[in-house]
């Protein structure tokens, strides 16, 4: 099935933000590397951000339904799908093409307040970290709010720390603390 010329440029801006950064890429190279012209991305994104933002809601669908499915079939009860977050983040972190978390990285490079890239990429973290509390819920851990917080704290920390040291070994260490904090929840 051909691609519209609008999914060549989304997937090519997803590719291109996440290994080079948002602002470390022009459109002339997202334009080059969609194989469209400048006047074809002009024609579907008004602006760079609109290009972002677009990019960040595509790479969001895939990442979250990818990160589900793989945590589902790495465990088959709750609490084991709990730590499994972290079994699936140590092979995102271990994969040549981690970059970072999409998200976090757009934040860093645009941190006003109220915009609307900001207002994409806090969703995002609020749907994971809503997973997270599902998943607590189900486990029948009692405060299932303050655990998936507390996990989504732990994830966003290994992330980082992945991204920064290149040792993806932090999700092993972030899931034997999610082990240690979910063994002492007090249960419903």
């Amino acid at each position: 099935m051909m691609q519209s010329k609008r999914q060549q440029l989304v997937d090519a801006a997803v590719d291109l933000f996440s290994a080079h950064g948002y602002h470390g890429v022009g459109i002339d190279r997202i334009a080059e590397e969609a194989r469209v012209t400048k006047k074809t991305m002009y024609h579907h994104f008004r602006s760079k951000e609109e290009l972002i933002l677009a990019a960040l809601r595509h790479y969001d669908g895939i990442f979250r339904n990818n990160f589900m499915k793989a945590v589902g079939d790495a465990a088959e009860d709750p609490e084991g799908r709990l730590l499994a977050i972290f079994d699936v983040a140590h092979a995102w972190f271990s994969d040549k093409k981690f970059y970072g978390c999409m998200f976090i990285n757009a934040i860093g490079e645009y941190s006003e307040p109220d915009t609307a890239i900001r207002s994409v990429c806090a969703d995002f973290k609020k749907l994971i970290r809503t997973y997270i509390e599902k998943l607590a819920k189900e486990a029948g851990l009692k405060e299932p709010a303050k655990i998936a917080a507390t996990l989504a704290l732990l994830l966003e920390g290994s992330t980082v720390t992945a991204q920064v040291s290149g040792d993806p070994g932090c999700a092993k260490t972030a899931r034997d603390a999610a082990k240690v904090l979910i063994d002492n929840a007090p249960r419903v």
